[in-house]
């Protein structure tokens, strides 16, 4: 997935996607622990796919703590 396709969900989906990377992660180290695993190198694609989601969903966190703070810092400005 690339971060311009993850960056156009909206944040509950985004969520889910990332609830079912980490299942998909959790069953490829699975098939890799029981040698039934035919390429490694999905494990390394699904790190990068749930750390690209979890970058954005974190970016989206702080976007909505930079608004709320933004907002109290004005009514102190004007308290002043």
């Amino acid at each position: 997935m690339k971060s311009r396709e993850i960056r156009e969900l909206e944040t509950p989906v985004l969520v889910e996607k990332i609830d079912e990377k980490r299942r998909e992660l959790w069953n490829l180290r699975m098939s890799w622990s029981t040698n039934t695993l035919e390429n490694p190198h999905l494990i390394e694609a699904a790190r990068k796919d749930l750390a690209r989601l979890l970058t954005i969903a974190h970016e989206r966190a702080l976007a909505v703590a930079l608004l709320a703070g933004e907002g109290e810092g004005e009514k102190k400005e004007n308290a002043e």
